[in-house]
């Protein structure tokens, strides 16, 4: 897979909490897989009720594959999180739900996509 460039926010890390089992050396690039992913298939970010949000993204085949894969990974590390990737009638979609305590996380992550859809 290869990764695209997008700018940086100033806080690379703000939606990684402490809980997160990733290795500290590996998040920035996860980051970039996150930022690539949202940059070049998330085309809208909405609200979806308490602790979840629904990303619209281009209803390719190669990007349902990669935000699953992606998702897959993320639960490894941080299993507050749950993704569902779902491809109905012509759209592709990626639900993202935590729990209570998590919702900062959550936001932030909801605030990184929307800022890599817009640029």
């Amino acid at each position: 897979m290869e990764l695209q460039q997008v700018p940086a926010l100033p806080d690379d890390q703000g939606w990684a909490p402490q809980a997160c089992a990733l290795p500290t050396a590996e998040r920035p690039l996860r980051v970039t897989e996150f930022d690539a992913l949202f940059a070049e298939a998330v085309t809208a970010v909405r609200p979806a009720g308490p602790s979840r949000v629904r990303m619209e993204l281009r209803p390719e085949p190669r990007l349902a594959a990669r935000a699953a894969e992606l998702a897959a990974r993320e639960t490894g590390c941080c299993s507050f999180f749950t993704f569902a990737v779902t491809a109905a009638g012509g759209a592709l979609t990626m639900e993202i739900s935590v729990d209570a305590r998590h919702t900062e996380v959550l936001d932030a992550l909801a605030a990184r996509a929307a800022h890599m859809t817009a640029s």
